[in-house]
């Protein structure tokens, strides 16, 4: 199914709509009966969309992005509650609910991606905070008859010049009736408390008790687990099915056709499970029954041949290279990866003849909710989402055709009864909207002195926007610049330099992983500007220093990430290092790593990550999603390819995509760029460079090229 196309005039109502900040209301959607009725009686103070504090003092800040591991409980309750003033030990987090209020400054819709939830929410919860604030000074002006210029507040109180102090849940009641301010004044950076620090998660304590809900984890009254067989092949249709065996196996209830494919519905995931794989299956295969990665990596490298779509040109490149003292020419691959959450897809659907409530674990609540309801045949409105934890997202959770939510759905309505669809492993490895493979050829040159004088980068690979809401992004430019990110807007400084792509049209359905273009662009470029440092006889890291003069923070990242890792300092015997910079999601970001390789098998020993991300909110969040990035990326550099035969994915597990091990993780630093600049990513900046750097480090202690992942040293040039 596929989710029909957001007007851009309903895209520009939804993102003024939800950049205005501070959104006044004491009624909260989502929020329990008890709590909507404290609120109406006047003994809960809420004063807009993201915040609620109860007479008992609690602190409640509601978080309108998912939290899939980045931090975002922490992260945007700390903007909150610095403004607020409030007591960190009696703050506390609510998923929000899916409504406008809660819609992204942004992107003009509910979602959790691009790595924008800080930066997004950074004013919108600052006011929030700060606007309750006002208030409670109000209404403790009025209990004490003061002056509200004469009060402060500190943790979760208000003070007067005598030091008389009232707290926040006493002042509750009276805030409740207090009119919001129109314009609120946020703090001095200088003067924060929280914002800058690095408090504790507020989501560990329920991750280590086991009281944190995920979607696996929800169990509703009567609520039935299904499995559904899907197809081998992508495209391909179900002709007919024999369930004689499967129905009459102990605990199933149903098994029934829908559209992607046979669903087993039964008391437990395991009964359901052994039944489907009982159920034979006739299926059309379709068009895509003989595809191979082996033949569509060829053709990408004959499209790479002829002239593609342009997206940069500076210069002539084609002048300056035949004009050049040296040229040097290459081609990088990389394969289709899977986002390979720690907690498989899932989705529990409760449908009613009038209302359908869904448990997830959802980076794209109001494109499922559109999505579910179309299925349910109910209004918008009659559809309820509640996002549980994410056991790991990456983007997978964020897919346009909302796949998993529809099926849930189509399963409900099949079974009868509330229902929770379960993905196995190989279900999910196997069910597609990968990130995309991907052919870059690249050819530079030198002058005499070694200075680069031009580049030209011809990309070949799949667009993930292109059959989507987000294709009329793709309009004016004429390409998919999600495809071409991160090489688009190289920053080294090359006068003659030219992008152009290939879209390529392949029925392997992808959409965004984890850094999305820059995941492949990251890869390619940082290693080719290694090779021209080569070709020029230069040090990579110098090499670089000279072609970004012109970008200050580009530098920073470089020189602090160099320093750190001791670029020119001695190595142990059999060890090398090697570096990469990168722009990416509005920060920066540069990694040394260095590895030694043994009988072709390489080891990572170490990584060096220096950050630029501007003005940043927790530093402890910001050393974990960089480490995380550098496993995640160094997992897909070191191991991982998702490769096809007759159509027919050969990869199922781990055992034949695996992932780093925790004897096999190197030791990893992070280090940040202080600064006031406007806050950048954080959750995907960290994975572009990590490729990169190891590939360089292979190529200094192997004197081998690796211009293909995953790093197979044997094939390297």
């Amino acid at each position: 199914m596929s989710t029909p196309p957001m007007e851009r005039r309903e895209f520009l109502k939804f993102s003024v709509a939800a950049s205005g900040g501070l959104l006044i209301g004491l009624y909260l959607p989502g929020a329990s009966k008890l709590a909507v009725a404290e609120a109406r009686s006047g003994s809960i103070f809420m004063p807009n969309a993201f915040l609620r504090i109860g007479t008992d003092e609690r602190v409640t800040v509601i978080v309108n992005h998912s939290e899939m591991g980045q931090g975002v409980y922490t992260a945007l309750p700390m903007l909150l509650a610095e403004e607020l003033d409030a007591d960190w030990n009696k703050v506390g987090y609510e998923s929000a609910p899916v409504d406008p209020k809660y819609n992204h400054p942004v992107f003009g819709m509910q979602i959790t991606g691009g790595s924008s939830s800080v930066w997004s929410a950074f004013e919108q919860y600052r006011n929030a905070g700060a606007a309750a604030r006002a208030m409670l000074i109000a209404a403790a002006a009025q209990q004490w008859n003061a002056d509200p210029e004469t009060l402060r507040t500190e943790s979760g109180v208000v003070v007067d010049g005598t030091n008389r102090k009232l707290r926040y849940g006493q002042l509750a009641e009276t805030a409740a009736k207090m009119t919001p301010p129109a314009k609120v004044t946020l703090k001095d950076p200088k003067t924060f408390k929280l914002i800058g620090t690095p408090v504790k998660r507020l989501d560990t304590p329920e991750k280590i008790n086991g009281k944190a809900v995920f979607g696996i984890d929800v169990k509703n009254p009567g609520m039935l687990i299904a499995v559904v067989a899907r197809a081998p092949v992508f495209g391909a249709k179900v002709k007919s099915f024999d369930d004689s065996h499967a129905r009459n196996m102990p605990g199933v209830r149903k098994v029934a056709a829908v559209p992607s494919g046979v669903a087993v519905v039964a008391d437990s995931f395991w009964q359901a499970k052994v039944a489907r794989d009982a159920v034979r299956i006739d299926w059309d295969e379709g068009e895509m029954h003989a595809f191979s990665t082996r033949q569509m990596m060829q053709h990408f490298r004959e499209q790479a041949k002829l002239p593609g779509k342009s997206v940069r040109r500076d210069g002539d490149p084609d002048a300056a290279l035949a004009k050049a003292a040296q040229k040097i020419e290459a081609v990088y691959e990389v394969p289709y990866l899977s986002h390979l959450m720690m907690e498989p897809l899932n989705c529990a659907v409760d449908l009613r003849a009038d209302s359908c409530e869904i448990w997830t674990g959802t980076q794209f609540q109001t494109v499922d909710r559109a999505a579910a309801a179309k299925v349910a045949g109910l209004p918008n409105e009659k559809v309820q989402i509640h996002t549980t934890f994410l056991g790991g997202g990456f983007g997978r959770r964020a897919t346009p055709q909302s796949d998993f939510v529809v099926e849930a759905v189509h399963v409900a309505k099949a079974a009868g009864a509330p229902v929770k669809v379960v993905w196995t492993r190989e279900d999910d490895m196997q069910g597609g909207w990968y990130r995309p493979a991907f052919l870059h050829a690249i050819v530079g040159s030198v002058d005499a002195s070694g200075n680069p004088v031009s580049w030209k980068s011809r990309l070949v690979g799949q667009s993930i926007f292109a059959g989507t809401m987000f294709e009329g992004m793709m309009k004016d430019k004429g390409y998919d610049p999600a495809a071409v990110e991160g090489v688009d807007d190289l920053a080294y400084e090359i006068p003659n330099l030219a992008v152009e792509y290939h879209q390529a049209e392949v029925g392997v359905p992808v959409q965004w992983w984890r850094s999305v273009g820059h995941s492949h662009t990251g890869f390619a470029t940082e290693c080719f500007v290694d090779e021209l440092a080569i070709l020029a006889h230069k040090d990579p890291y110098q090499f670089r220093r000279a072609l970004l003069t012109k970008h200050p923070r580009h530098l920073a990242v470089l020189d602090l990430a160099a320093q750190k890792a001791g670029w020119n300092k001695p190595l142990p015997k059999g060890r090398a290092r090697g570096i990469a910079v990168h722009f990416a999601f509005e920060s920066y970001n540069a990694q040394v790593a260095e590895v030694s390789v043994t009988d072709g098998k390489v080891r990572v020993h170490r990584i060096v990550s220096a950050v630029d991300c501007g003005h940043y909110v927790n530093p402890g969040i910001i050393a974990a999603q960089l480490e995380g990035g550098a496993i995640f990326a160094a997992s897909a550099a070191l191991f991982q390819e998702l490769t096809f035969e007759n159509g027919r994915l050969q990869q199922t597990n781990f055992h034949t995509f695996p992932v780093m091990r925790m004897h096999e993780c190197p030791e990893i630093e992070t280090h940040m760029v202080e600064n006031n600049e406007k806050s950048g990513g954080i959750g995907e900046p960290g994975v572009p460079c990590t490729a990169p750097a190891i590939a360089n480090a292979v190529f200094a202690a192997t004197g081998k090229r690796i211009r293909k992942l995953p790093i197979r040293v044997t094939e390297a040039v």
